[in-house]
């Protein structure tokens, strides 16, 4: 690993201890993804989680922030399980970086924890693994209330299905099929560790997860899935696409209003706080 800059130009190498006053603060952080054009700060526009995020914690801080979350969500997905960190020489307590924050916060943003953390955690690269959720509203005609929570089929699904093709993709494989064109990834090995489909009322719940995914994953294989459900292809055809790795003969990507970054699972030893798996509709 290389050395990463932080703030007040203090470099800060793998495995160093943090200068004298300075702290590693982790938040867990929900977010309503259709305002947003995705959580990563964006040159061309400030209306990003990371922009409003940042923007708030430094209001607190007095001082300039800057984040590192555990997965980078494009515009329109959401997130109940998304986690982040910054370093700080700032000290507060816990109330003013969750309700603190929370009123520099746009509606869609809040924050739910907070936990200090050693300098030995890292939002990304300390995470085994991440759950993402894909919610499906089969039915003639959309809702109304859920037209930015949900992704909606006209068509009735088999779930039956959708569940057995995707047994398929469970386990350590070339995703080269199920991943952008523009995704900048180095490898498109991921691993699978479990793929589920569940209702909940009259939407159906495609649960992901794996070590890492690549740009576009999850909704392209929620896009394979959909066209399986319907009966517009075989069962076989998701096994198929990952075999033959060519994203072209592959489904659409589907809608990112259904997408939901759920989870993000860590050692043990960092002990972070645990939120039940969301959206909350699905525990109601």
């Amino acid at each position: 690993m290389t050395s990463r800059t932080y703030s007040r130009n203090i470099e800060i190498k793998p495995h160093m201890e943090f200068p004298a006053g300075m702290r590693r603060i982790a938040l867990g952080v929900e977010y309503a993804g259709a305002e947003f054009n995705g959580f990563q700060r964006q040159v061309s526009t400030s209306n990003t989680v990371q922009g409003k995020l940042e923007f708030g914690l430094s209001r607190i801080a007095n001082e300039p922030i800057t984040l590192v979350c555990a997965g980078r969500t494009d515009a329109g997905v959401h997130a109940t399980g998304q986690i982040v960190h910054f370093d700080t020489y700032a000290e507060r307590p816990d109330r003013a970086w969750i309700e603190g924050v929370n009123t520099k916060m746009p509606a869609e943003v809040r924050v739910h924890w907070v936990k200090e953390v050693g300098p030995s955690f890292h939002a990304r690269f300390s995470a085994t693994s991440r759950v993402y959720r894909y919610v499906i509203h089969a039915t003639r005609v959309r809702s109304a209330l859920l037209r930015h929570q949900v992704s909606w089929v006209t068509a009735p699904l088999e779930l039956a299905l959708m569940a057995e093709a995707g047994a398929s993709l469970v386990g350590r494989h070339d995703f080269s099929a199920y991943r952008a064109a523009q995704c900048q990834s180095k490898s498109p090995v991921r691993e699978i560790e479990s793929l589920r489909f569940f209702t909940q009322g009259p939407l159906i719940v495609m649960e992901i997860k794996a070590n890492a995914f690549l740009h576009h994953m999850v909704r392209n294989i929620a896009g394979v899935m959909i066209e399986i459900g319907k009966g517009v292809k075989p069962v076989s055809w998701a096994a198929e696409l990952l075999a033959g790795r060519d994203r072209s003969k592959a489904a659409m990507t589907a809608s990112p209003f259904g997408l939901y970054l759920v989870d993000v699972t860590y050692p043990q030893c960092f002990d972070l706080p645990q939120m039940p798996l969301g959206p909350v509709f699905l525990n109601c």
